[in-house]
């Protein structure tokens, strides 16, 4: 049974003090903290099972390669993929956008296509493709939102085209909390001809993935967000789809056989995996997503947007304060500003008080700046999240604007 108490147990970080108080976690939207199973298993591996995986015929190695292959299993059954082959370990969600720009886009774009982004993207999905844009000549374009911040199917839609060769989409705003609904934007994508990649980071730590029933051609989370190690990040892509990609980097254990004159590259996963990869970082995400899955996620999405909602109307009674993106069924971020208080000094004054928040454009400036706002302050929730930790904020909020009128 989900018991946010008994979970915040499990990380101990959450249970020392910060400037004399209560540790406030409330900026999991950036990194979530970690689980003591999660740090204990990496220790574990370093101490008593670690060599390098693949190609090693002596115990140490087989048996880190047996968790490292088991670790691609346990991502296959946490986003519902078909295969354990179409799952690729990067260092995190960027390098897997950037990865399919490189492979995928790099092969299948040509001058006068179009690459279709919503708004509301995060620095990685949207520099990414603007980057590769420009250097194939393809035409980036996006589609608006709502002024309410809600995905608007009218405005994906017109913006679709035959011309439209990739969509790539967010499944969660980490600034409005928006859930895109990704099943039906993959459909409507598909049959203009299309691929879509989905940026996951966001909807992976409060949502069910399932790569099956979106049916997307890619989808990218990273490891830190769902309370796994930093420098692990998951790439998802139809099978067909990788075995026709060129490979992203060169080196070993990505090859099928070499000569002075040429080289066969084998076959995904390897091909996309040149060199030793993070192995603690990846037996670690396994362990983070194995204690995740212990949870129902039902009843994880019910608690959070309980909570969600609680800090949206304790928020919105802050005379002054006004949230971006208020919609219902929201992801569990609240960005927020309020007058005459810089995000800076407000974060300032809430950290004194142990209350971790996010300043800043949150690597979405352009939507930042669309929304009328150069900084906004971000309060998010993790499954540790408790609605003490929200009234913990709403006063320290207030004893924040005391300062400052």
């Amino acid at each position: 049974m989900f018991n946010v108490y008994d979970i915040r147990k499990d990380f101990p970080i959450l249970n020392q003090t910060v400037e004399g108080k209560r540790n406030i976690y409330l900026d999991t939207a950036a990194s979530a903290q970690k689980p003591a199973v999660m740090a204990e298993r990496i220790s574990r591996f370093y101490l008593t099972e670690y060599a390098n995986v693949h190609r090693g015929n002596y115990f140490l190695s087989e048996h880190s390669t047996e968790s490292y292959e088991r670790a691609r299993k346990t991502v296959q059954l946490f986003i519902n993929a078909e295969r354990p082959e179409e799952v690729i370990f990067t260092r995190n969600a960027t390098e897997g956008i950037n990865l399919v720009a490189a492979t995928y886009g790099a092969s299948n774009l040509h001058p006068g296509d179009e690459i279709l982004l919503s708004r509301a993207e995060h620095h990685a999905n949207l520099v990414t493709w603007q980057q590769w844009a420009q250097k194939i000549g393809a035409v980036l374009k996006y589609f608006d939102l709502n002024e309410d911040g809600s995905f608007s199917k009218e405005k994906f839609l017109s913006a679709l085209s035959s011309q439209t060769k990739i969509v790539s989409v967010t499944a969660m705003s980490n600034v409005l909390g928006t859930v895109f609904p990704v099943k039906n934007i993959c459909a409507a994508a598909h049959s203009a001809g299309a691929k879509v990649l989905i940026d996951a980071c966001q909807f992976a730590v409060h949502k069910k993935i399932d790569v099956h029933d979106f049916d997307c051609d890619f989808l990218v989370f990273s490891g830190h967000k769902v309370y796994g190690p930093t420098g692990i990040g998951i790439l998802y892509g139809k099978y067909d789809l990788l075995c026709n990609m060129p490979p992203y980097q060169y080196g070993g254990d990505m090859i099928d056989h070499v000569s002075y004159e040429s080289t066969q590259f084998t076959t995904p996963p390897a091909r996309f995996e040149a060199g030793t990869q993070a192995i603690a970082q990846v037996v670690g995400l396994d362990a983070s997503l194995q204690y995740l899955m212990q949870f129902n996620f039902s009843e994880i999405e019910a608690y959070e947007s309980s909570l969600t909602d609680y800090m949206t109307e304790q928020l919105l009674q802050i005379k002054g304060l006004k949230i971006v993106g208020q919609i219902p069924d929201k992801g569990g971020v609240c960005s927020f500003a309020i007058d005459k208080i810089h995000p800076q000094d407000l974060a300032f004054v809430l950290g004194k008080e142990g209350i971790a928040v996010r300043t800043g454009h949150f690597c979405a400036e352009p939507l930042v700046n669309l929304l009328g706002y150069t900084s906004l302050t971000r309060a998010s929730l993790g499954i540790y999240t408790t609605k003490e930790d929200i009234d913990e904020l709403i006063r320290a909020l207030y004893k924040a604007k005391s300062f400052f009128e």
